[in-house]
């Protein structure tokens, strides 16, 4: 039978989370609206459609993976160098491992709806069919510019090929791509180790594929950052999208959990994580660590998170400006 690996990003810092996310602890190894962490669910996922899972992070944190999730493994990225390399790396350690597997790549930090096991199958299945790249694309639910778009084009029967990638676009654009029927770009694939990699050596990474089977410490050491869609996905001539209807959205601002837990806020429309008190507020996200405590008084449209002695403020519309924070401190 056909062998599914998933294979679950976790590698990054994830800085427009902070405080709760700092290099000791990223976002992917905390919890916030359970006890489960971003990681633990992620991999929960990964598992009802995959027959292996595997982690790429950081060796800083891979000894923490059994404690989120003790069935899947660890594959440790020699340097973070973006989703390109570290994909195209996965590929290359999995297709060594397992005999002709189709592979499905998650981020570790996003919220996926029902329905998400069904598509993720299915794109899995139209990779191995096709020998493609396989992108899902969420139908949007606003004209977001926090994400980027992917516009569909040829047909063929539930999934297109992909006409163009669009990066994150200004309100005007956005709301124009929504109108034009683009898709979120989730940055969720499936893809067979033989496809990416052939499609990295035709986009010019072959160099980095011949030192990745000599030594991938110096091929990390010697390639630059770039994502996987610059990478290989928007020079692709087999790029897939297959559009997705389940519920989505990525947690790496503050912001993302107003919408997340739009079912769960308070009579005021606040979104409250750990021990938090709002005193005549409205439209805030309040979130507190373990061991801490946030209260407001009299605001809107704020977001105050506090965790491990670290407190930022800032208003939601800016929650983005999170990573400046983090960039002043280093």
């Amino acid at each position: 039978m056909a062998t599914t690996v998933a294979v679950v990003l976790a590698g990054g810092r994830g800085t427009r989370l902070y405080p709760a996310s700092t290099a000791e602890t990223p976002k992917q190894l905390r919890a916030f609206a359970d006890d489960r962490s971003l990681l633990a669910r992620t991999v929960d996922r990964a598992g009802a459609v995959a027959d292996h899972v595997y982690v790429l992070m950081r060796a800083a944190y891979a000894d923490r993976v059994s404690e989120h999730a003790p069935d899947a493994e660890p594959l440790v990225e020699p340097e973070p160098k973006d989703t390109g390399p570290a994909l195209i790396y996965a590929a290359h350690e999995v297709a060594a491992r397992h005999d002709d597997p189709v592979l499905v790549n998650l981020p570790s930090d996003h919220h996926m709806g029902d329905g998400y096991a069904a598509a993720l199958t299915r794109a899995a299945a139209i990779a191995r069919d096709t020998a493609g790249l396989v992108t899902l694309g969420v139908r949007p639910t606003r004209p977001a510019t926090g994400y980027g778009y992917i516009e569909p084009g040829e047909r063929h029967g539930d999934y297109h090929a992909v006409a163009t990638f669009a990066e994150k676009p200004d309100a005007e654009a956005a709301a124009r791509y929504c109108e034009q029927g683009y898709l979120w770009n989730a940055g969720v694939f499936a893809w067979t180790p033989d496809a990416l990699l052939e499609a990295a050596r035709a986009n010019g990474l072959g160099g980095f594929l011949d030192a990745l089977a000599a030594n991938p410490v110096d091929a990390f050491a010697d390639v630059a950052p770039v994502s996987i869609d610059y990478a290989v996905m928007e020079d692709a001539e087999n790029a897939f999208v297959l559009p997705a209807d389940f519920a989505w959205d990525d947690l790496g601002a503050w912001d993302a959990f107003e919408r997340v837990l739009a079912g769960d806020t308070d009579a005021d429309g606040n979104a409250r994580l750990g021990e938090t008190l709002a005193v005549d507020c409205e439209d805030c996200v309040l979130a507190a660590g373990a061991d801490d405590h946030v209260a407001a008084v009299g605001v809107s449209g704020l977001v105050v998170a506090t965790y491990d002695g670290r407190t930022v403020v800032v208003p939601e519309e800016d929650a983005q400006r999170v990573r400046e924070v983090v960039a002043a401190l280093d």
